[in-house]
């Protein structure tokens, strides 16, 4: 009884210590989270790196955290990572002619199927509007 009254004074008092430094610390995490999550992971590329478990992504995390540690700043590690791995590993790339196939390509892919529906229903209204006309003769 004696051991369980210590034992939970002793992780009261570490509860009170690990408390003073929470301010900081969460706030740390929450930028860590954030950052995370606005960067892909390059191995699973359908995954953030927070969400991902990837051998690749533990490492970036841990580089992350250790700039993080050093003082950078989030647009300095991003820069540092696009350097290494390119615009791919953000999820929103810059506008620039190196990501413009990112930004025009779905555009270019709908409005090639909206015309290829467009002629696709010309040619069967003349189908259809030639075969009338024959069978009212």
């Amino acid at each position: 009884m004696i051991r369980f009254l210590l034992a939970c004074l002793l992780a009261g008092f570490g509860l009170a210590s690990a408390q003073t430094g929470t301010l900081e610390d969460e706030a740390s995490a929450r930028r860590f989270h954030a950052l995370t999550q606005e960067l892909r992971c390059v191995v699973c590329q359908n995954e953030s790196l927070a969400d991902s478990t990837a051998p690749l992504a533990l490492d970036l995390k841990h580089e992350i955290r250790s700039r993080m540690a050093d003082g950078q700043s989030d647009d300095q590690i991003r820069a540092f990572l696009v350097e290494r791995y390119g615009d791919f590993v953000n999820y929103r790339p810059p506008v620039k002619a190196a990501t413009s196939m990112l930004w025009l390509g779905p555009l270019i892919f709908v409005l090639f199927g909206l015309l290829l529906l467009l002629r696709r229903s010309r040619r069967n209204k003349n189908s259809i509007s030639s075969q009338s006309i024959e069978e009212m003769r």
